[in-house]
C-alpha cells in the first residue's frame, strides 16, 4: 500500500472500529499506531446508520493517526455480514499450446472459467480463491506455471456479498477521506493473523467471535473450502446475561467480562456478585455459578452451529487441526474446554501473531482481524496473491479504481 512502507486495516465491528497502522521493512511488520473507538452504527456487521459509521471510523481513525504520527490514506477493510455467501466452483481449460508448459494467460483463463457464475443482480463477487490446480489429472498443485500439459483445472471458493451493504461501508470509509484499497471477508484476514500452515494443510476451523456475528472459515489441504457468517456474536451472551439475572444490558456486559467464565467447573466454591438492579431494589446479589451456567449454554449452543457448518462442508472427521477461536469472546475463560466437549476435537485461542510492535495492545485476540488486515498486502512475493484475490468493483468514479485496482492485482498474479 504504500507510502514508504505505510499499511493500515480498519477492522469495522458490531462493537468496536479498530484502525491498526503499521510498517513494512526488511524485518517485517512493525505496528506503529492503534485507534479503538465504540461502533455505533452497524448491527450484526452491517451499517444501519451512515452518520454513527462514519462518527466511529473517524474517531478510530484519528485516534491511529495521532498515535502513529502517521496520516491514513488507504487502508485494507474488513466486511462481514449475514449477507455473505459462498460456494465453491470448478473451471478448466485446454493448454494454449501442446508443445510448451502451461503459461500466466492459461491460468488467467482457469480462473475466468471457475469464476464464469450466475451472479444475482443484487450481488457481486468479493473473493475468487483458488484452492489447488489439476494438470491432466494431476492434482494437488499450487503453481501450474511452467508445468507441462494439456488440460488445466482449478478448483476455487467464491465469496459473494450484497451490493447495497458494501456500497454503505465503502461509502463510510471514503467519508472520513480514507480509500478502500482491499475489501477482505474478515475471517479471511483473520486467518493471516492465527493459523499456521500446519493447520491449514490438516485441516481446521476458524471461528472469530465478534461483537454482533461469528465469522467462520473452514481450511483443508492448505486452501479455504466454506465460510460463513453467523448471526450470533458477544452480544447475544450479554443479552442473556441481562434477561436470565434481569438486570440492565450494561451491567451485564461488565459482569461478562469481569466475572464471566464458560465453563462453571471452573468456580471451585459459592461465589456471590453484587449488580445493580432493575426495580425498586437498586442493587442485589446473584451467584456466579448462575452467571457461568448462561454463559456455557450459549458458548455450546454457538458450538453446535459450528458443528453444523462443519458438516455443510462436508469435512466431518478430516479437521486434525481442530478449532481456532479469535475475537473478543475467546478471551473468555473455560472457552476451549467447552467448544472442546462439544466438537470433540482440539481447541486453541488464537492470538494475533506475524507483527512486531505494541504486542501489549495488539496481542489480544480481539484485534486477530485488525493485525491480519494489516498483513493482507505484505506476504512474501508468491504465497498469498495465488491464494487469494480480491475481485470486486461498482460502477461510479471511486468504485472504478478500486476496480482498476483489482484488475491490476489479477496481472500481477498471472504473470508470476
Amino acid at each position: 500500500m504504500a507510502r514508504e512502507g505505510l499499511i493500515a486495516g480498519i477492522d469495522v465491528g458490531t462493537t468496536k472500529v479498530a484502525t491498526i497502522v503499521g510498517r513494512t521493512d526488511g524485518a517485517g511488520v512493525q505496528v506503529v499506531g492503534v485507534g479503538v473507538a465504540p461502533s455505533n452504527g452497524l448491527r450484526k456487521g452491517v451499517v444501519v446508520n451512515l452518520d454513527e459509521t462514519v462518527r466511529s471510523l473517524r474517531d478510530s481513525v484519528r485516534l491511529a493517526e495521532r498515535s502513529s504520527g502517521l496520516r491514513v490514506r488507504e487502508a485494507n477493510v474488513g466486511i462481514t455480514g449475514t449477507h455473505i455467501q459462498s460456494l465453491n466452483n470448478k473451471g478448466l481449460v485446454a493448454v494454449s499450446h501442446r508443445d510448451k508448459p502451461v503459461n500466466a494467460n492459461d491460468v488467467q483463463r482457469v480462473l475466468e472459467s471457475a469464476r464464469s457464475i450466475a451472479v444475482p443482480q443484487d450481488k457481486q463477487m468479493l473473493h475468487l480463491i483458488p484452492r489447488g490446480y489439476t494438470v491432466d489429472g494431476h492434482r494437488g498443485i499450487t503453481e501450474p506455471v511452467g508445468m507441462h500439459g494439456f488440460r488445466l483445472d482449478v478448483e476455487a471458493h467464491i465469496i459473494l456479498g450484497e451490493v447495497r451493504p458494501i456500497e454503505n461501508l465503502v461509502k463510510c470509509v471514503q467519508s472520513v477521506g480514507v480509500e478502500v484499497r482491499s475489501l477482505v471477508l474478515e475471517p479471511l484476514a483473520t486467518a493471516e493473523a492465527t493459523l499456521t500452515t500446519d493447520e491449514r494443510e490438516m485441516g481446521v476451523i476458524l471461528a472469530d467471535i465478534g461483537g454482533g456475528t461469528t465469522d467462520v472459515a473452514i481450511f483443508r489441504d492448505g486452501g479455504v473450502c466454506h465460510t460463513a457468517v453467523l448471526p450470533v456474536g458477544g452480544n447475544l451472551l450479554s443479552n442473556d446475561i441481562s434477561v436470565g439475572l434481569h438486570c440492565p444490558l450494561n451491567a451485564a456486559e461488565e459482569l461478562k467480562i469481569k466475572w464471566g467464565v464458560a465453563d462453571p467447573e471452573m468456580i471451585k466454591a459459592h461465589d456471590d456478585i453484587v449488580l445493580p438492579s432493575f426495580g425498586a431494589e437498586q442493587t442485589r446479589k446473584v451467584s456466579r455459578v448462575d452467571l457461568a451456567e448462561i454463559i456455557n449454554a450459549r458458548i455450546s449452543e454457538l458450538m453446535e452451529m459450528l458443528d453444523t457448518e462443519v458438516q455443510r462442508a462436508g469435512c466431518q472427521g478430516l479437521l486434525s487441526a481442530g478449532l481456532v477461536i479469535s475475537g473478543g469472546t475467546a478471551n473468555l475463560p473455560g472457552i476451549e474446554a467447552v467448544a472442546a466437549d462439544v466438537l470433540k476435537m482440539p481447541v486453541r485461542v488464537g492470538e494475533p501473531r506475524g507483527v512486531q510492535g505494541l504486542a501489549d495492545t495488539v496481542g489480544n485476540p480481539a484485534f486477530a482481524t485488525g493485525v491480519g488486515l494489516l498483513l493482507w498486502n505484505v506476504q512474501p512475493e508468491g504465497d498469498k496473491e495465488t491464494r487469494m484475490i480480491n475481485h470486486w468493483s461498482h460502477s461510479g468514479s471511486a468504485w472504478e479504481r478500486l476496480a482498476r485496482r483489482a484488475r491490476w492485482r489479477l496481472k500481477e498474479l498471472v504473470r508470476r
